[in-house]
């Protein structure tokens, strides 16, 4: 089964709604426990008329008072204020994805680099079907730009589940621009008959994002939640989420929405390891602790003659040089460096055959990966009962 999640914080208020101002909450909210963040700030369109199509029917535009700005500089400040936030909030593991038009991601770009953000890729979300360009005085606007980024250079540690998208895109390498249609259908939400928010984004975008650059478990962060899309995919997928957003109607909508969501109902012990899940460290020692190999025991240098001896403190020693199996190995194939689990090989017992080391570390990462049975938990708790007794009665 996928290992669990640590949580490191646990006050914080998991799959919550909150209506609030985002660049208050954040705030609120402990430092460093959120570990993916997607935003659909406000788009600052600076519509100036109403929209209408060749037949004069009325164009269904942004027009919300939430996207009004009274000048590029408050937009700016505005942005500045919930990047602050958003950032005290990351995990240095953590992504932050910011999607826009135009309008707004290039004033937000510039803002997050100057705020320290690294930028790790752009991604062009290509629309399926965009709406038109009604007067044709521009090219139809078929897309929307995201933003990857991480809290800074130095934090490369980012999730990213490569192996895991590569393999659900035919064995192919996720590329930077997603063709994926716009919100209709079903999906969209409806309030009265009408759409209940004007840039409702599609799951599909969300599902990508999310299974990207989060594990099950994790914490998934919206600040501007709008009706909900980030929760509902997040609840789908297994991750937690936390949701920030200003407007009444679209608080309740969420929540309406996110709560008629059935997670999948497979049971944990039935989940396979994430492609992308880092492999248990195993150290040479461990071999040792485990009666694998003994102080005294040979191991031979791939095919070659030179053979080295296994010393108690868990180096090798080999024609009067003594280092780890790593070093050693090196030293011997005269390289820099070299992997000492594939270059050494030991004596399997009774079959006088010799078989790379590194079986023995596919073996160890198998035992310590292998959930505790209920009697093997009870027998070391017992144990434990049982040392701690010792050590009162010595």
């Amino acid at each position: 089964m996928p290992p669990k999640r640590k949580r490191d914080l646990p006050e914080l208020p998991l799959n919550t709604v909150f209506q609030a101002d985002c660049r208050q909450k954040l705030l609120e909210l402990p430092e460093k426990s959120i570990d993916l963040i997607f935003a659909d700030p406000p788009y600052n369109l600076q519509l100036k008329k109403e929209l209408y199509r060749p037949n004069l029917s009325h164009v269904d535009a942004v027009n919300d008072e939430w996207d009004k700005f009274s000048s590029f500089g408050d937009y700016d400040c505005f942005t500045k204020a919930w990047l602050t936030g958003v950032r005290r909030v990351m995990k240095d593991t953590g992504s932050l994805f910011v999607i826009g038009s135009y309008h707004n991601i290039f004033r937000i770009g510039a803002i997050l680099q100057d705020m320290g953000f690294w930028i790790l890729n752009d991604i062009v979300w290509l629309k399926n079907n965009p709406m038109p360009n009604f007067k044709g005085t521009r090219f139809c606007n078929a897309h929307e730009t995201m933003i990857w980024a991480s809290k800074s250079e130095k934090h490369t540690k980012v999730t990213f589940n490569y192996k895991a998208l590569k393999a659900a895109n035919e064995d192919l390498q996720m590329r930077s621009d997603w063709y994926l249609p716009i919100c209709t259908g079903d999906e969209r939400l409806k309030h009265n008959g009408e759409k209940a928010h004007t840039t409702q984004k599609p799951e599909a975008l969300l599902h990508r994002v999310i299974r990207a650059c989060s594990h099950p478990g994790d914490v998934v962060l919206d600040p501007f939640f709008g009706t909900g899309t980030t929760g509902a995919v997040a609840k789908k997928l297994r991750r937690d989420f936390i949701g920030i957003e200003r407007e009444t109607l679209y608080v309740e909508l969420a929540r309406k929405r996110i709560d008629e969501i059935v997670p999948p109902l497979i049971p944990d012990e039935m989940l396979p390891f994430p492609l992308d899940t880092p492999k248990v460290k195993i150290p040479f020692s461990m071999v040792m602790e485990y009666g694998l190999l003994q102080p005294g025991d040979l191991l031979r240098l791939g095919k070659s003659a030179t053979m080295a001896t296994v010393m108690d403190d868990g180096t090798l020693s080999c024609n009067g040089m003594r280092d780890s199996i790593h070093k050693l190995a090196a030293r011997c194939l005269e390289k820099t460096s070299a992997n000492g689990w594939e270059h050494w090989h030991y004596k399997k017992a009774n079959m006088g055959e010799y078989q790379s080391l590194d079986a023995l570390r596919v073996e160890l990462r198998k035992i310590k990966e292998e959930p505790l049975s209920d009697s093997t938990m009870l027998e070391r708790e017992a144990e434990g009962e049982r040392t701690c007794t010792e050590q009162k009665v010595g």
